[in-house]
């Protein structure tokens, strides 16, 4: 009597039985698969050891030549087999295991039969695997059975012709390209999937002549597609080219894209509302239609469409909520759904979109079932919070009541991270939720299991606590993490207690006594901060706190190491100078407030590594070899049009007495050679030329870069902002395209290039002060002042976001922010002038007929302080 095993709820608990090859060896496979050697093969067996084979290899197993080349000979016996099924199991393997075998290419013509046979079945596979193992040189000689396939009438056969094409592309893209023809013929195909591809490899094929693919979207668009994919495709491939030509509504293209809105399929319509809210000029009277067609999509029965007219609608909201707001009764219908992802889609585009009137009610909503969606989806809640809070100020109490109930509930890293980032927005947006956020904040700390969190929360107490009405009673929340927990907590403690003793008098025996109870920590990164902190404390000099405890440094740590590196190799008598230290490139501000805190550091980080790369770039040259430290780069400025036939553009390099001009050049043009390319650059008076760093030669469509070394003026202020005039010269030297060699002798020609200008910003690097009162006292040497009439700026806004982009300075104090309904402003601005030089500026505005500006500027040097009130003049 055969015996059934029973699987009962504990089997199913632990898995037993769920995977039958979860305990394969490789070695016990390798030796099953001898039995492909044998006479009559069992097609069973064989298939089930091939089933083996591939899930190791997909499980991440590895294989080594020798062992994978083994078992794919063994493999190539199961060919004299006709199982149809085995037959596809063996292509399926030959795939995955042309990368690891060696001679993989001796199935060639077995698969070339099977591609060529009577079994349509098979010959599709067949197609897919041959093109795996093919190489360039054997290409060529199944070409004409690729052609076939790509026409062959079984639709299953074509498209795997048409997808292995596109595969080969990347690697023979001169053979594919011979196949258009038999493309075109694939796309006129009345099946929907050999239509998709047909049209995807003629896309891929075409895609880096722009001409080729707005010719093949107008032959497309006249004659018609059956294949929503492939309308689908069409309407992504019209985007594209849309938003490289930056996004002008009144071409052909966005009049296609318009008229898939009105197509029967609802795949096809989705796709094109989604292109048109994705362009990035589009205006609000372009999205309408758009938006119209989501709103349909708002009330379908198909849970998928309502999820995905919500999701879109809520990215509008971001940048045009005026054009959702007439979706909002159908959202309102949307918060009831049983769909709880829907229903959160529609309620944080309500957020954006509603009045301040409804955002009590709104809130009420969200509470309900809150705690029953993800994590992720509460994280876009709490993102909808944060623009509601910027949008209506007033309304700040009821979100920091909502917040901090979300704070008390269970969540991972990512969602509390979310709700502290809000609460902390709302912080700096709004001055009177100050000690009502750091309150929720101080709680959210005492049970907080995530460090980042915790010490961020801790720099925030000891920048803005000491600055509220009763300091001292965040003085016990900070002092309780020093006491229970890990280093990285306790060390962020530590300094935020030395920021009180710093500002507060009062506090200051206490805070002193707090860090001398510190020294004994367990821990030596603790016992040193508070060590170093209670030396500094008790010297009671500003200046100290201001350098030591307020405004630490900001150069960059990879620079520090180089340059400190450097010292002890070359031994002076001179001590370390600090400002031979390269300083770490702040972010633009516009990015930032744009960003999440964690890609804001990402970008932070990136901007500082190109730094520290240009330096070393620079310093291998030998005509920059003594220019000291790298003090700031710019971003990319172009200086022709894309499509003219030589593209050049120019990165600024700042030193403390020079600058260097980067000339990234490309020669698009197959029939030229370009030797001994320099710019010349004209400058004024007061500017000199040094040197020039030629490029040797400008091979087609590879770039190179040569250097202008230009000496800055020491000594006149009005002269640091300039206009160069450029000029590209080389020598030419005409080449025969197909081949590419050069002809022997070449003659000298020049291209006029647009103007490079150096402006005030090249000379000046951001830096934060957090304390910028603190630094205002410290920088003292030098003081200038002058009034200013901004007669063209309507608003303080307009003109504070003027002078900011002007200066390239930092703002400090959130002083970028401007107040409503006020009538005068200060904006706090803070940098360093090339050489290490502190600079900082006081900018008082008020609203007259225009906008009058009085500003103070503070620095060590006078130059710096000529500097910027000769350019602001």
């Amino acid at each position: 009597m055969k015996m059934i095993k029973k699987f009962d709820k504990k089997d199913e608990e632990t898995g037993s039985g769920s995977n039958p090859y979860q305990q394969l060896e490789k070695s016990a496979v390798l030796q099953e698969a001898r039995i492909f050697n044998e006479t009559p093969l069992n097609p069973r067996r064989c298939l089930h050891i091939l089933t083996k084979i591939l899930y190791l290899l997909n499980q991440g197993e590895h294989f080594g030549t020798t062992e994978a080349t083994e078992a794919f000979f063994a493999m190539t016996k199961l060919f004299q087999c006709n199982d149809q099924t085995l037959r596809r199991m063996c292509y399926l393997t030959i795939k995955e295991m042309a990368n690891i075998s060696e001679d993989v290419i001796i199935v060639t013509s077995s698969l070339t039969k099977d591609m060529t046979g009577k079994d349509d079945v098979c010959r599709g596979p067949a197609v897919r695997a041959l093109c795996r193992v093919t190489d360039m040189t054997m290409l060529q000689g199944i070409e004409r059975y690729m052609k076939q396939a790509i026409v062959d009438k079984v639709p299953s056969v074509s498209s795997s012709a048409l997808v292995s094409s596109l595969h080969l592309v990347s690697t023979s893209y001169d053979v594919v390209r011979r196949w258009v023809n038999e493309a075109q013929e694939a796309a006129s195909s009345d099946n929907i999937m050999v239509q998709y591809h047909a049209l995807g490899l003629l896309f891929h094929i075409r895609k880096t002549d722009r001409l080729a693919v707005m010719k093949m979207i107008n032959k497309f668009t006249k004659c018609g597609l059956k294949s929503p994919f492939a309308i689908c495709m069409l309407i992504r491939i019209a985007s594209k080219l849309l938003e490289e030509m930056d996004g002008r509504q009144n071409s052909s293209l966005f009049d296609f894209i318009e008229g898939c809105l009105r197509n029967k399929h609802e795949t096809v319509v989705y796709e094109a509302a989604s292109a048109i809210v994705r362009l990035p000029k589009c205006t609000s009277r372009a999205l309408a239609p758009a938006v119209s067609v989501l709103q349909l999509f708002c009330s379908s029965s198909k849970p998928a469409l309502r999820f995905a007219a919500v999701r879109t609608l809520n990215k509008v909201a971001m940048k045009h909520p005026s054009a959702v707001t007439a979706c909002n009764l159908d959202l309102e219908n949307l918060i009831t759904d049983s769909n709880r992802s829907i229903a959160t889609l529609a309620i944080t585009t309500l957020l954006k979109t509603g009045s301040e009137s409804s955002v009590d009610r709104l809130m009420k909503q969200i509470s309900t079932f809150v705690s029953e969606i993800s994590d992720e989806f509460k994280v876009v809640v709490v993102e909808a919070i944060n623009i509601l809070c910027q949008k209506y100020p007033r309304k700040h109490n009821v979100m920091m009541n909502f917040l901090s109930n979300m704070l008390r509930d269970e969540g991972g890293f990512e969602y509390k991270r979310a709700i502290v980032d809000c609460i902390i927005n709302i912080i700096e947006e709004n001055p009177e939720s100050k000690e009502t956020g750091l309150a929720h904040l101080c709680e959210f700390i005492e049970d907080c299991e995530h460090t980042v969190l915790a010490t961020r929360i801790l720099h925030l107490l000891g920048r803005e606590a000491p600055k509220t009405s009763v300091p001292s009673k965040y003085i016990r929340f900070i002092f309780n993490r020093v006491v229970l927990e890990n280093e990285a907590v306790r060390a962020a403690a530590v300094t935020a207690l030395a920021k009180f003793g710093a500002q507060n008098e009062e506090l200051f025996p206490s805070v002193l006594v707090l860090l001398q109870r510190c020294m004994m920590d367990c821990d030596d990164e603790v016992r040193d901060r508070a060590t170093f902190y209670v030396n500094v404390l008790q010297q009671r000099q500003k200046v100290l706190n201001a350098n030591y405890i307020f405004n630490g440094l900001s150069v960059s740590i990879p620079g520090l190491e180089r340059a400190l590196h450097h010292y002890t190799l070359e031994p002076s008598d001179k001590p370390f100078d600090m400002k031979s230290v390269p300083l770490a490139t702040a972010v633009n501000v516009e990015q930032k407030t744009e960003m999440t805190p964690v890609a804001s550091k990402q970008l932070e980080k990136m901007a500082s590594l190109c730094q520290d790369i240009f330096q070393e770039q620079l310093a291998a040259i030998p005509e920059f070899k003594n220019l000291g430290p790298l003090f700031k780069s710019s971003p990319p400025v172009q200086l022709t049009e894309p499509e003219t036939e030589y593209v050049v553009r120019c990165i600024k390099h700042t030193f403390k007495n020079y600058m260097v001009f980067q000339f990234d050049c490309t020669n698009t043009l197959n029939d030229q050679l370009l030797e001994k390319v320099t710019i010349e650059m004209e400058p004024s008076d007061s500017y000199d030329v040094v040197c020039y760093v030629p490029v040797p030669a400008l091979h087609f469509n590879q770039p190179g870069s040569c250097y202008t070394l230009v000496l800055l003026p020491e000594d006149n202020a009005t002269a640091v902002s300039c206009t160069f005039r450029c000029t590209m010269k080389f020598v030419v030297k005409d080449c025969d395209p197909s081949t590419g060699l050069p002809e022997a002798e070449g003659y000298d020609d020049e291209y006029v290039l647009e103007d490079m200008e150096v402006t005030i910003c090249d000379h000046i690097q951001k830096i934060l002060k957090p304390n910028f009162a603190v630094a205002w006292e410290e920088v003292d040497e030098f003081q200038k002042e002058e009034a200013f009439a901004l007669s063209s700026v309507k608003t303080l806004d307009e003109a504070v976001n003027n002078i900011i982009s002007f200066l390239g300075m930092q703002p400090c104090e959130r002083s970028d922010k401007v107040l409503r309904n006020k009538n005068t402003h200060t904006l706090y601005l803070a940098g360093v002038f090339r050489g290490g030089y502190d600079v900082l500026v006081r900018a008082r505005l008020a609203m007259a007929e225009g906008v009058t500006v009085q500003v103070t500027v503070r620095s060590a040097i006078e130059m710096a302080v000529d500097v910027i009130l000769s350019s602001v003049g």
